[in-house]
């Protein structure tokens, strides 16, 4: 309760407009992505037609190892977030010379130190999130390595015994599913600079987490890479 009386109102307002922004894009790029072609919708085309491809390959070696090259990105991540947090514990046990440092900076607001550790475990929470994100990533790529095991021989699916696009389209909703979930953890991470700037000040963290937005959106509506992807779709 002490934290309520000594976190000023412009830094509560700042904060829920901070995670408002975060689950608000979030929303948005989910719901919009349903109707025009992201880049996380444009990519998932093209994990269903891999799998497509795979059902028709024999033996699948080339689909294991695509699938074990995907998961080693979620496992860095969420390896490296384990030791983000221990750094920030780490800091919680001398807040007192990081606030000092903090108060050096002539723009920077003047915060105690209470709402200094307070916004610290703001981080550790951030970083937790995108800790279990990653890490169900990894474990949906080990269900698609299963299916991708799982799958039939191509004969079977040519002599009509077992239905191709059923099962391709399973397997792509996975590997979908399992991107989506990674791209969760990384979205945290751009809101992790966000919240940084929360030290300086409240007005500095509606900034970053505005300009993190923008560039979220550039980059999953109007990348050139997504350009790219649509003209070969």
């Amino acid at each position: 309760m002490k934290i309520l009386t000594l976190l000023p109102w412009a830094d509560w307002l700042a904060m829920a407009l901070f995670f408002g922004l975060w689950i608000g894009y979030a929303w948005f790029a989910r719901v919009n992505g349903k109707r025009n072609m992201t880049l996380i919708a444009t990519t998932n085309h093209y994990r269903q037609l891999w799998m497509m491809q795979a059902t028709a390959r024999d033996p699948r070696m080339l689909d294991g190892l695509i699938t074990q090259n995907l998961s080693h990105t979620p496992s860095f991540f969420s390896s490296t977030s384990i030791i983000i947090i221990g750094g920030l514990f780490a800091l919680l046990g001398t807040t007192d010379k990081a606030a000092e440092l903090v108060r050096e900076i002539p723009f920077a607001e003047q915060t105690p130190l209470l709402v200094f550790e307070f916004k610290v475990l703001v981080l550790v929470g951030i970083f937790v999130y995108a800790f279990f994100r990653f890490s169900w990533s990894m474990r949906q790529y080990t269900f698609v390595a299963l299916v991708i095991g799982a799958m039939p021989p191509p004969k079977e699916f040519s002599e009509g015994r077992q239905d191709r696009a059923k099962f391709a389209e399973r397997a792509g909703n996975l590997v979908s599913a399992a991107a989506e979930t990674f791209n969760d953890g990384l979205r945290a991470y751009y809101f992790s600079f966000a919240a940084m700037a929360w030290f300086f000040s409240p007005i500095a963290l509606v900034l970053a987490t505005a300009l993190v937005v923008l560039i979220l959106y550039g980059r999953e509506f109007k990348s050139e890479v997504l350009e790219v992807l649509k003209d070969e779709s």
